[in-house]
């Protein structure tokens, strides 16, 4: 799970001491600041990468409700108030949770998690005009050596190795099949055996359960011919 960087913004020092004491028990949480007042937390968020905001409603001068409708890059926010009639227009604002204090660590937690959600499904998201991954390194001759995606024709597992085939050369390494399958971008490579994966842009053919690239004939085993002959069947 990803760290999530915390802000407490709260005019109450039982309040910011309650809230980091809660954050110090979960292993995922990283309090970055706690703040007093608006002012201070708008310079500690144009400074640093904050992911969730506990924020407290019924602040002097500028109010938790005024200042989180100021927040152009908004993080995850979570209320916190007194005043259980701040809660219909805490979650018009479109917050995570609303906490009324006093709150014990359990309905902290739940919050959290709710939150937490929230985050990975954001995190995971694709980003649009991100380029895919264009290199990997593998460890070979006692360095560490660069290949570039688009070279890949296909790889070949042996019992403690991999092959890697590209356009240029052949490179053996000590790497398991799935941790090498991991690396490369799941949108253009395909497993197509237990011992070969392929790059769908380098097929030439496919022809009686097999692959054909340049001049290698690689089995389409059992396990993986129904998921890869629909991939086919998408792009024909």
């Amino acid at each position: 799970m990803n760290r999530i960087n915390c802000l407490i913004v709260d005019d109450e020092p039982a309040a910011l001491e309650t809230l980091e004491h809660f954050i110090g028990k979960i292993y995922f949480l990283t309090l970055v600041k706690k703040c007093q007042n608006a002012i201070e937390a708008m310079q500690i968020l144009e400074e640093n990468q904050i992911d969730l905001l506990f924020l407290d409603i019924n602040m002097p001068d500028v109010s938790g409700i005024q200042f989180l409708k100021s927040i152009i890059a908004r993080p995850a926010v979570i209320f916190t108030s007194g005043y259980k009639e701040y809660a219909l227009e805490g979650y018009n604002l479109d917050v995570v949770d609303f906490l009324l204090k006093p709150f014990d660590f359990e309905r902290f937690l739940k919050a959290v998690n709710k939150a937490s959600n929230q985050i990975s499904k954001t995190y995971n998201q694709p980003v649009i005009g991100v380029k895919p991954q264009q290199f990997i390194f593998i460890k070979a001759d006692y360095k560490l050596l660069k290949i570039n995606v688009e070279d890949i024709l296909f790889v070949e597992g042996l019992k403690d190795y991999i092959k890697i085939y590209t356009r240029q050369k052949l490179f053996l390494t000590l790497m398991s099949m799935t941790s090498i399958e991991e690396k490369l971008p799941a949108d253009e490579f395909f497993r197509i055996h237990r011992s070969y994966i392929i790059s769908l842009s380098k097929i030439d053919s496919v022809s009686r359960h097999r692959v054909v690239i340049g001049e290698k004939f690689i089995p389409i085993s059992i396990p993986y011919r129904e998921r890869f002959y629909r991939l086919i069947d998408k792009a024909t």
